[in-house]
Parts: C-alpha cells; sequence; structure tokens
C-alpha cells in the first residue's frame, strides 16, 4: 500500500511519507492525506495597530489581535521572524507553543474589543500552510462581527484561496521582487504562484502589497517599474482594471539572519523607487525609514 501523501499548497506539492513533515515543516503526512500540524499552535500572540501589519487603507487607526504559529514554505535568508519560520528553532516550537482552538481565540478577541480590537491577523509565520485554521477561526470571528486579516506570502495555489474566500477581510501579501531568479534563488519560491495569488485575491478582498527593498537584489528602477506596472493592470472579477488603487508598500531591508553580508537600503533609493511606483499607483507607502 502507497502510504505517500501529496500536498496541495504551494508550488512544492511535496510527496512526504507517512509520519514525515513536508518542506514547510507544518504539513505533514497521516492515513493518505496532508494534516497541518500546526492547527491552533500559537508562538506569538500580540495587540498591534493595524498600520504594523502594514494596512493604510483597511480600518486606520485599530488595533488588532495578531498571532502566530509556526513554519514557512519559503527561505528568505532575511527573514524577520525566523525563530518560528525556518530556522531550527522554528522546527522546535510544536513543543513549547501553545493550542488555542478558534473558538478559545475568537472568545480572546471578543474581550479585546473593549480595548479596540477589531478581529484577528494571521501573520509573523506564514498563514496559508495552517490555512485551515484561519477558515475555521475565521467563520467564527464573523459570526462575533469581527473581522479577519492575513499577513502571507502569497505563496499558495488558488484552491487554497477558495477556501478563504469570503472569510478573510484583508490581506497584506507580499510581492518580494519581480524577477524569477530572485524569487527562485535567493528565496526559494515562485514568482508566478504568488502573482496569480494577487491576482485572484483583489477579486475577493482588501488586498495591499509589501515589497522589502533588499539592497543588490530587487532594488533597481526598472524592476520596481515593471512590479508597479504589474499591479496597475489588476482587474475585478468583471475585467475593470483596479490595480492603480491597490496600497503598495516599499520598506526598508537591514542586515538579518542569514543576510548579513550588506549594508541597510539605502533611504535616498527607497523613496526615489515610491516616486517611480506612483507613476503608476495612487497610494505608495515607505516603511522602516
Amino acid at each position: 500500500m502507497n502510504m505517500n501523501n501529496r500536498c496541495s499548497v504551494c508550488f512544492r506539492k511535496c510527496i512526504v511519507k507517512e509520519g514525515k513533515n513536508g518542506f514547510c515543516g507544518a504539513r505533514a503526512g497521516h492515513d493518505g492525506r496532508m494534516v497541518p500540524l500546526n492547527y491552533g499552535r500559537i508562538s506569538s500572540i500580540a495587540l498591534d495597530p493595524i498600520e504594523k501589519k502594514p494596512f493604510r487603507h483597511f480600518m486606520p487607526g485599530s488595533v488588532i489581535l495578531s498571532v502566530g504559529s509556526y513554519g514557512c514554505n519559503l527561505r528568505c535568508p532575511f527573514c524577520q521572524n525566523s525563530s518560528i519560520s525556518w530556522s531550527d528553532e522554528a522546527m522546535n516550537r510544536v513543543a513549547v507553543s501553545r493550542y488555542m482552538s478558534p473558538d478559545e481565540l475568537v472568545s480572546l478577541a471578543v474581550d479585546l474589543v473593549p480595548r479596540g480590537n477589531i478581529g484577528v491577523a494571521f501573520t509573523y509565520n506564514e498563514p496559508v500552510i495552517g490555512y485551515e485554521y484561519v477558515r475555521d477561526t475565521s467563520r467564527l470571528l464573523h459570526q462575533h462581527g469581527l473581522r479577519s486579516v492575513m499577513v502571507t506570502n502569497g505563496t499558495a495555489s488558488l484552491s487554497v484561496l477558495a477556501e478563504l474566500d469570503g472569510l478573510v477581510d484583508a490581506m497584506n501579501i507580499d510581492l518580494k521582487g519581480f524577477t524569477d531568479s530572485y524569487y527562485r534563488k535567493v528565496l526559494r519560491g515562485d514568482l508566478e504562484m504568488c502573482k496569480n495569488f494577487i491576482s485572484e485575491a483583489v477579486r475577493i478582498c482588501h488586498v495591499e502589497l509589501t515589497t522589502l527593498i533588499v539592497t543588490g537584489e530587487n532594488d533597481s528602477e526598472e524592476e520596481i517599474r515593471k512590479l508597479s506596472q504589474w499591479v496597475a493592470g489588476l482587474t475585478d472579477e468583471t475585467g475593470m482594471i483596479i490595480g492603480p488603487r491597490v496600497p503598495l508598500h516599499l520598506t526598508r531591508f537591514f542586515p538579518s539572519f542569514r543576510m548579513n553580508d550588506r549594508k541597510a537600503s539605502d533611504v535616498s533609493n527607497i523613496y526615489h523607487l515610491a516616486d517611480v511606483a506612483r507613476e503608476y499607483l495612487e497610494s505608495v507607502y515607505t516603511g522602516n525609514c
């Protein structure tokens, strides 16, 4: 009997032996199917300003209960949350993380409403690799009149996105660059999958995009011009162009984790690239400057 299991979350389509984990470290083969080991396993939790996600056009001035689990399906060498994403430490998080059922998390979110909480943000690590928890919790949040938002790398199949349609109210999606080589060689990701995810996501919920400008990698005017032109061409479900209204956040890189071999992004270049993006997009913001 073949007890290998194929995951369908992202482009990797990991074939995982029974009892073993996939590339992301958070999905495992069990009884001929893939299961999310990180379901309800909370490694990080905080009440954050919505602008910190970052969102600038979704309920500005509010705060949101932010939660993270562990695992990631990319390998960004500059990861700001390496302790819960893909480091050796992250893979040990299952033993020390706290389990919170969707009911428990929503109950906490409701308790925080008097402090201005508007719902739950799934963030810190990569939420799409545990989309089942996002889906189940978001459904309950809506029953209490609360919002669900997700901060994601967008490296997921459209079937995963369909599971979240009507449940996630807003997404901040990392469009980390705009060359196949950068995605493939540096991030170990897939640009086309991210682009397809974004193209569909803008049709089902509020979307803002974030690009970390990494010194010597994706910091050229040509790349940001091409990226912005592509975003400007995004359409809704009727084919109407809506891309120019999609907010773009260009954020400054600082050496971290396994990428300490270069300087922080030049601030003047960040501002210049933002001006380039504004030739095509209505709302461009700079961060970490």
